[in-house]
């Protein structure tokens, strides 16, 4: 990690932990927001007006928070007006690297070898892990937020004068009902798989592990009336959230993550909830199963040895007589 801009220690998995082992994530720190005539949003300063081509977007497809963001870039029709970069998946020890495997990038628009070096460029001082997704200002050479929460709603609405395709992720008429959601699933599922595979303690895993399947028990609950999304029939920024844990689920959760009580194509309307989403060629162009299990799998102290496990294979998607298909469909 970084201390006051100087790499200090080999990245660990586990920053902080409470008295009873409980994992406690980073609290992201850039929380400046691109708006649609620059001025200031919800968090931090004014000065980053929505602009085609000022924004870059660094991201790991194996990660959950990064690939929220992601998501949202694809489904507003944004890919032309925000470039990206994808990290390396294989965590180093120094934390996320460029290039070196394939389907990631080097970092061909600032140089960086590792993300910490875009953290410490765009402040020196800072201290703390280098996370993505990393929304970058080309212009003015610095990180607008580090936030995927916020970033989602970025996308959602900010770049409105240049293209408005795909869902409304945040529709007015629901941010109470998404906001209550949003907070349930990241404090029981999106985390709280975290919190079961980097419990240091039986208490805290057991506890995390309950939450981890009531969550998945409420879901599947839910979706049991035959709607198709987490609201009916609105794809929301939590059908967003929701997906990007599923689709991880069997391949690294439910083994490494020792979140084992069933596998996800054990809940039926979660299983065919996950290949819904995932048959958007939008979604499906931010989904890959080798990176997802070369990241999760290179991490030290939950698989000392590397050993990446063969399954799940490439193909998530329902298998017919044909092959792996997906079936167009309407948000």
């Amino acid at each position: 990690m970084l201390v006051n801009g100087i790499w200090k220690e080999n990245w660990q998995p586990v920053q902080q932990a409470d008295d009873d082992g409980r994992f406690i994530r980073q609290t992201s720190s850039f929380r400046n927001w691109v708006t649609a005539d620059g001025s200031a949003g919800v968090t931090g300063a004014g000065g980053f007006r929505a602009e085609p081509g000022r924004y870059h977007l660094y991201v790991a497809y194996i990660c959950p928070w990064a690939s929220r963001a992601l998501m949202a870039r694809q489904l507003k029709g944004l890919a032309e007006l925000v470039s990206v970069s994808v990290v390396n998946p294989v965590l180093t020890d120094q934390g996320w690297a460029f290039g070196g495997f394939a389907g990631s990038d080097e970092d061909t628009l600032n140089g960086a070898r590792y993300m910490h070096e875009l953290y410490t460029r765009a402040d020196p001082t800072f201290s703390g892990r280098a996370t993505v997704p990393v929304l970058w200002d080309k212009q003015t050479a610095t990180i607008v937020n580090n936030e995927s929460a916020d970033i989602v709603r970025m996308f959602n609405s900010a770049f409105r004068d240049y293209v408005n395709d795909g869902p409304d992720l945040y529709p007015a008429a629901l941010a109470t009902e998404i906001d209550a959601l949003n907070t349930y699933l990241y404090t029981e599922l999106n985390n709280g798989v975290y919190q079961a595979g980097f419990a240091t303690t039986q208490l805290a895993y057991k506890e995390a592990y309950g939450r981890v399947f009531a969550a998945l028990d409420a879901m599947e609950s839910r979706l049991a009336d035959g709607r198709r999304y987490l609201f009916g029939e609105v794809f929301t920024e939590s059908d967003i959230r929701l997906f990007v844990t599923l689709v991880r689920f069997d391949a690294a959760y439910y083994s490494l993550f020792k979140c084992n009580r069933n596998l996800l194509r054990e809940m039926p309307n979660l299983h065919r909830y996950l290949h819904r989403v995932l048959a958007f060629d939008d979604v499906k162009a931010t989904v890959n199963l080798a990176h997802i299990k070369a990241g999760y799998y290179s991490i030290r102290a939950l698989n000392p040895t590397g050993i990446v496990p063969e399954g799940p294979g490439e193909c998530v998607l329902p298998i017919t007589s044909h092959g792996c298909h997906s079936v167009p469909d309407k948000y």
